[in-house]
Parts: C-alpha cells; structure tokens; sequence
C-alpha cells in the first residue's frame, strides 16, 4: 500500500495564498464574512471557494460544447478524488481544499455534489454551441431550466446547501440540527442570486424562474428579452423573495448552533445576503437596469458589526 503524499509546509501556504487571492478577486459578499473568522477557518474556506470557482468557470465556459464542458468538469472531478486519495498534485486549489477537508473532516459526498450541481447547466437538451452575443438578441434560444419551485430546489440544494454544509463542517457544530438550518440558509442565498441574476442568466440562456411560476402571473422566458418590462415582473420576483426571507430565518436559528468562534462570520454573511435582497425590492425588484449589489461602505458597516460581535 502506498503511503499518502503529503506537501510540504511551503507548499501549503502557497496553495492557500492562491486560494485566498481567488476568494478576494471573486467573491463579492463571501469575502467580507471569511475576514472575521480565525485564520484557519478562513483559509479552509477560501480553498472550498476556489474549488467551487474553478467549478463554475468549467461549466460556464462558452467557447467549449456542452460535451466538452462536461468532460472538462468530469476530469477536474477525477483530479480531486487522486489528491483525496493521497497521489501528488501540483494544482494549488486541490492542496489547499484536501488539506482542508482533512483538517475539518468534510464528507468527500458534498464536494463532488457540490460540482454535480454545477453540471445541472450543462445537461444535454439545451445544447446552443455559440453563447448568446446579449439577451437583446430576439433569436436567443432561452431554456427554463425548471419547471416547479420544487425542481429549483433540487438545484439550489446542490449548489448552494450543500456549500452551507461544508460551512458547517469548517465553522464547527455538534447538534444534528444545525445541518438542515444549513440547508436552508444556502436555499435563502441562491434564491438571492437567482433574482439579482435574471439579465445575466438569460443572456446565458438560462431562466432559473419557474415555468409554473412565470406562468401564475402571465409571463414566459420570451419577456425576457430586449428590454424586460421591470413592472410586469415584479410580482414574480416579490413571491420569489418572500420565499428567500423564509429561509433567511433559518440563518438566524443557525448562528448559536455553530462555534462561538465562527458565529460572527456566520452573521456577516446572512446579513449581507439579506441585505442585497432588502436593496432590490427597495428598487422595486428592478434587476433589468443594472445589477443590484451592496457598495463597499454598506458592506463594511455590516462587518463592523460582525467584528464588534467576536470582540465582545
């Protein structure tokens, strides 16, 4: 039996500087959260972010095919369960992110559900080689990716929950309970995405809306294009919200089953999430004129709070 490679310390740091540098450049409203956490910690999930960048630039890489962009993921899935396995590697995200898992004993499950959700968009049956030049283009082929509300959360569940359980995981917990408040809390947060979302996604081709859903108020993914009618879908993107704030509650049931240590990054993070979803339905869920997101200064007045929370 061969004995496990293990990096050397210098190698680590590298790896996890890499990961980190990642997380700042990308990760708009994690990264804030990650800063009031213990080094460690925040070093694990930077390498669980990266992994989960690297997932999602395979999967939305529109110069490959579909096929392609499977394969792609498919390999990049293969290379992590070798480094799992103890076989060298010199990708610095596959270091750092086995070394966390390891270190907070996260399940090697979440980790490939986690980039099995991210290969939901690139299923067979919506294949469209060149990516739509703009959502203004009235021959972009639009896919509703689900039909039901319940169909979205199979797929919010494994891109999204499933990071809440690896956040446990590195956060530390011991109650059972603390994993389906996980679960809703990453619900509450892609649902976020999803709305602030709707223009991005459909020049991707992509509507995560509900069919059923945009047909309860006389929509389809076809009023999507050129210059959506903000007032029309309002209504939509309320009852899309209303069932995020739902959720929201949860990532507040959540804080006092995780360690003292992490609960003020957990708070950061809720509160910054809630936050941008208070912003859009303040602009009247008008998410067509320009991306809704939180200004630095709004974002480090939550943090200030996260940080006054672990001083105390």
């Amino acid at each position: 039996m061969l004995t496990p490679w293990n990096p050397a310390p210098a190698q680590l740091t590298m790896a996890y500087s890499v990961c980190r540098g990642i997380t700042r450049t990308n990760a708009k409203n994690f990264y804030y959260a990650f800063l009031v956490l213990p080094k460690r910690k925040r070093q694990a999930l930077c390498a669980v972010y990266a992994f989960m960048r690297r997932c999602d630039d395979i999967t939305d890489d529109s110069s490959l095919s579909f096929e392609e962009r499977r394969f792609k993921l498919d390999t990049w899935l293969d290379a992590l369960h070798r480094a799992q396995q103890g076989e060298p590697s010199d990708d610095p995200i596959l270091l750092a992110l086995t070394d966390a898992q390891r270190r907070y004993t996260i399940p090697a499950g979440l980790l490939d559900e986690l980039a099995m959700g991210t290969a939901m968009d690139v299923e067979s049956g919506s294949e469209s080689h060149e990516p739509p030049p703009s959502a203004e283009a009235a021959a972009v082929p639009l896919t509703v990716q689900y039909r039901t509300f319940e169909d979205l959360k199979v797929y919010c569940y494994r891109v999204a929950s499933v990071v809440g359980l690896v956040c446990i995981h590195i956060f530390g917990y011991r109650d059972p309970a603390a994993e389906s408040l996980a679960e809703q809390c990453g619900l509450a947060f892609q649902l976020t995405n999803i709305i602030r979302d709707v223009t991005e996604d459909a020049a991707m081709g992509r509507v995560y809306l509900p069919e059923e859903d945009l047909a309860r108020f006389g929509l389809s993914a076809a009023d999507l294009l050129a210059n959506p009618d903000a007032p029309r879908f309002r209504p939509l993107l309320k009852l899309e919200a209303d069932r995020a704030r739902e959720f929201y509650h949860a990532g507040d049931q959540l804080i006092p089953y995780i360690s003292e240590d992490s609960q003020p990054a957990l708070w950061v993070l809720v509160n910054i999430y809630r936050r941008l979803l208070e912003k859009i339905a303040e602009q009247q869920y008008d998410v067509f004129s320009g991306k809704v997101s939180l200004t630095v200064s709004e974002k480090l007045r939550i943090l200030g709070k996260g940080f006054l929370q672990r001083l105390t």
